[in-house]
């Protein structure tokens, strides 16, 4: 099957989706705004459009056009509702899998009137819809009637595995992985490592002083939360270790005991997966996302939105007990294989691709693998 595929090139999803194609046996090729990107297998064609203002993104819907009609795709597949989603929508071109990440759902539709019924239309024109979880696909049945699969970003869990090794150090250690804006909770998991420190020096002092929170990622509240960090007394056991290559999150979730995600909003939760599939208790909010892929007491806990005490709580438990910690990280591990695996979320969407074509030219299509 000839697929194009229309997003974002500097994102790692769009890199994982292209080559994983490829990989498959697709005749994959990616149209972006983005510079080709040198992370793309070679077997993929890339293409630029032009952007850029006034006139960018005209020339961008009138170039997108002109390629599609020399590639001729059998599906295009597009990469984000809003942007990419629109940039399809004026293209014309069907049948069209409409794949949707998060934000474009959650957020855009909430600035006005306007933004939400323009995104009503995109969602409509699409052949089919493309949601990264059940929680994202409910969400999206609320602005369109488009029939809608489910197509998760998947873990390779040979990447992300288990560490063999104990940290050299005796410290616990605590951390996450995530972009440092408001939406991610990071406030909220600073205040419960502060109120874990506190409960644990009245019963288990030795165990308190052990404790370091490990922060990576990079985002306009660096240095609020620094500040933070500080003004609670946490200078010496909190690290922001700043934005790190995706390629090195392997490394920094094999250092971590525990990891913790407290977003107030989130679609899905690819990072909380990655540490599932390295072998580490979670401790999640209760957002749509993280609490579809935890199970809370088996895998980790589920906590309520912005409540720090009782992230405190559960974080306790996990330091107190580390058969616990075993046991919740090795089953977090299999529910990765089972449900979450890169293969698996390749097969889905490869179902998805067979769909839509069966959806856009009747019952008798046929779709390729």
């Amino acid at each position: 099957m000839r697929v194009a595929l229309l997003g974002a090139t500097r994102s790692i999803h769009t890199v994982r989706w292209a080559n994983g194609l490829s990989e498959r046996g697709y005749d994959v090729h990616l149209l972006s705004l983005d510079d080709p990107s040198s992370d793309i297998a070679a077997a993929v064609h890339q293409y630029k459009l032009p952007c850029g203002s006034p006139w960018g993104y005209f020339l961008a819907v009138f170039k997108l056009r002109q390629l599609l009609s020399r590639i001729k795709p059998d599906l295009l597949n597009t990469h984000y509702a809003t942007g990419y989603g629109l940039l399809a929508r004026l293209s014309g071109f069907l049948p069209n899998l409409l794949s949707a990440w998060g934000s474009d759902i959650y957020d855009f539709p909430n600035k006005s009137r306007w933004h939400h019924a323009a995104l009503g239309k995109t969602l409509d024109r699409a052949t089919a819809l493309g949601a990264t979880s059940h929680a994202m696909a409910i969400k999206m049945r609320e602005l369109s009637s488009t029939p809608i699969f489910v197509t998760p970003f998947g873990i390779d869990e040979h990447q992300f595995t288990p560490r063999l090794v104990r940290n050299p150090s005796d410290h616990i250690v605590i951390g996450t992985v995530k972009t440092l804006e408001a939406i991610y909770g990071i406030d909220t998991l600073i205040q419960a490592f502060a109120k874990l420190k506190v409960r644990l020096a009245m019963t288990h002092p030795d165990l308190a002083d052990r404790l370091m929170l490990r922060i990576y990622g990079g985002g306009s509240q660096f240095h609020m939360l620094a500040s933070m960090a500080e003004s609670l007394g946490l200078t010496d056991c909190v690290e922001l270790k700043g934005q790190i290559p995706h390629a090195d999150v392997p490394s920094a979730l094999g250092q971590l005991d525990i990891y913790v995600a407290l977003s107030r909003r989130d679609s899905f939760g690819v990072a909380i997966l990655e540490a599932c599939s390295s072998g580490l208790p979670v401790v999640v909010s209760d957002a749509d996302g993280p609490a579809e892929v935890v199970l809370d007491g088996v895998t980790g806990f589920v906590v309520p939105i912005e409540d720090a005490d009782a992230a405190a709580r559960k974080l306790e438990t996990l330091v107190l007990d580390a058969p616990l910690r075993a046991r919740m990280g090795a089953a977090g591990r299999e529910r990765v294989r089972d449900r979450y695996s890169w293969d698996h979320s390749l097969d889905l969407m490869q179902l998805a691709y067979r769909e839509t074509l069966r959806i856009h030219h009747g019952p008798t299509a046929h779709g390729a693998s």
